[in-house]
């Protein structure tokens, strides 16, 4: 039996539109697979989350799924004529369907017959089914946006706009792309599922973007202007004099384009000295030299706490 929508962002029916807004935007933090790596329950969630507020977040979808309309995926529910009404009266079943019968026997046609020819109007049209894809993409595609094709099993090809910034676990509806209607009804839709292929530099957090960037021991001591990758090219980075490992940056407005309000994320720099594969002689005698007359202890305020 599918879960209620209602009960997959944990909000109750009456819930206002910013209510529901808000709770996706919890969830979807803490279910994220960007902060949830390797987690597939977290992810399975994640894409419950998302499916569930692409209907409760849209008013008039939730409207229709409160009617009974549309189902958990957003499928229409084809109803007889003479349960619409009965369900819009307010009856004490009001969102029960016949949906799932209508192979079996189809009420205008029966009505029709007991009744005349005043409605016998023929086979009532309906909608096509919704169809499923998913949809993998790099991480600079889906930050850039791109356009991509899906090949449909009838050998069809749909192009698939991605918008900049697109969550992995989102879905786009292709109006019409689904599967044709029946007796002279509208297509279905096509769903593309879009999943978001994780990168080997950057790091999805929010609308932010991380990087742990290599630095040498000689930049971190003298300091130095470094190029920096970004999601849309390179930058220069001005790195201090005395520079430790583990000193975060802030490259404003480098971040990821938030598809709903079109504002861009930041870029944060986490950078680490490295130490090149084989120390020479000359570096390790005068690191030794300097130790002599400079030694220092970085550790000592943290041991002292925890003394």
């Amino acid at each position: 039996m599918a879960e209620d929508l209602y009960h997959v962002l944990g909000v109750s029916r009456t819930a206002s539109q910013e209510e529901i807004r808000r709770a996706y935007r919890e969830l979807a933090k803490k279910y994220h697979p960007d902060f949830n790596p390797g987690d597939r329950e977290a992810e399975e969630r994640f894409k419950k989350i998302s499916r569930a507020y692409e209907i409760l977040g849209d008013s008039e979808k939730r409207a229709r799924y409160d009617r009974g309309e549309i189902d958990e995926t957003g499928q229409e529910r084809p109803q007889p004529r003479f349960w619409r009404e009965y369900a819009e009266a307010g009856g004490p079943h009001r969102y029960e369907s016949t949906a799932g019968f209508e192979d079996l026997f189809d009420l205008d046609e029966i009505l029709g017959g007991l009744f005349g020819g005043a409605r016998a109007r023929g086979p009532r049209p309906r909608r096509g089914r919704d169809v499923h894809y998913r949809l993998e993409v790099d991480f600079l595609e889906a930050a850039r946006g791109a356009t991509r094709r899906v090949v449909t099993p009838d050998g069809r090809g749909l192009t698939v706009v991605i918008p900049a910034g697109i969550e992995s676990g989102r879905v786009l509806r292709l109006a019409g792309e689904g599967e044709p209607g029946v007796h002279g009804g509208p297509p279905g839709d096509a769903l593309v599922e879009v999943v978001v292929r994780p990168h080997p530099v950057f790091e999805r957090r929010g609308d932010d973007v991380w990087v742990r960037l290599p630095i040498t021991l000689d930049e971190a001591v003298l300091g130095a202007k470094v190029e920096v990758p970004t999601v849309e090219g390179r930058v220069r980075l001005t790195i201090p004099r005395g520079t430790s490992s583990g000193r975060r940056f802030r490259l404003r407005g480098k971040g990821l384009r938030n598809p709903v309000t079109g504002r861009r994320g930041d870029q944060y720099v986490e950078v680490h000295i490295v130490l090149p594969e084989r120390v020479d002689p000359e570096l390790e005698d005068f690191v030794r030299r300097w130790r002599e007359t400079h030694a220092y202890d970085p550790r000592r305020g943290l041991l002292r706490e925890v003394a």
